[in-house]
């Protein structure tokens, strides 16, 4: 059984997996998740960018894009969304999971992994293209605000920002309702803030943000 959402991008479905409607896209599975013929459950417990399309967040994808994303980790999102985009660059700085990460790579032609710190992107602009659709960051650093104002180098004027701000990475005993506003403050000369939403139901101290740049 299938099901269409015009709130999700091409190549993206919900489909019903043991039992329980879930999201899904076409390609190889990568960490043990349930699969139907070519089609791979997206696990929104552990992808946010998965919370947010899951919570009916407008993203604005709607599959093909040049993707950047930054805090790739070992490939679990970013495999997902090669699945659907077009050239899709990941980024992740430490190099164990970058392993993993290769694993991903190697079935998807325009998966491009970059072992470089998202908060140095003058190391890897010689390699991503300039007017990118969509940055994707979800980095678990102080000054997520920064990372991504510094990234909009490779941002199309009218492309997204999908932005995962985790409260504890900026300051682990401040709420994380202040953390969340200083960001958005911190993001305000970069960025117009189309619409965000907490992820807690799927990543707790998380909060989901759409922006596309000034």
């Amino acid at each position: 059984m299938t099901g269409t959402d015009a709130s999700l991008p091409d190549g993206v479905e919900r489909r019903e997996l043991d039992g329980d409607d879930r999201l899904c896209t076409r390609g190889p599975p990568e960490y043990g998740e349930p699969t139907d013929g070519e089609w791979r459950a997206w696990d929104a417990r552990r992808s946010k960018l998965g919370g947010m399309l899951e919570l009916g967040m407008d993203t604005g994808l709607s599959g093909g894009e040049t993707v950047l994303y930054l805090g790739a980790a070992n490939g679990t999102t970013v495999s997902h969304v090669a699945d659907f985009a077009g050239p899709t660059y990941a980024v992740e700085f430490s190099p164990r999971p970058v392993r993993d990460l290769l694993d991903a790579c190697e079935p998807r032609s325009n998966l491009f992994p970059l072992l470089k710190d998202a908060r140095r992107p003058e190391t890897y602009a010689h390699v991503v293209e300039a007017g990118c659709d969509v940055l994707v960051q979800d980095v678990a650093t102080r000054g997520q605000a920064d990372v991504a104002v510094e990234n909009r180098r490779f941002l199309a004027d009218d492309g997204r920002l999908l932005l995962a701000v985790k409260a504890r990475s900026e300051d682990v005993a401040a709420a994380p309702d202040a953390v969340f506003d200083d960001v958005l403050a911190d993001l305000e000369s970069t960025y117009e803030v189309l619409e965000t939403r907490p992820l807690d139901r799927f990543h707790e101290d998380h909060l989901g943000v759409v922006a596309t740049p000034r």
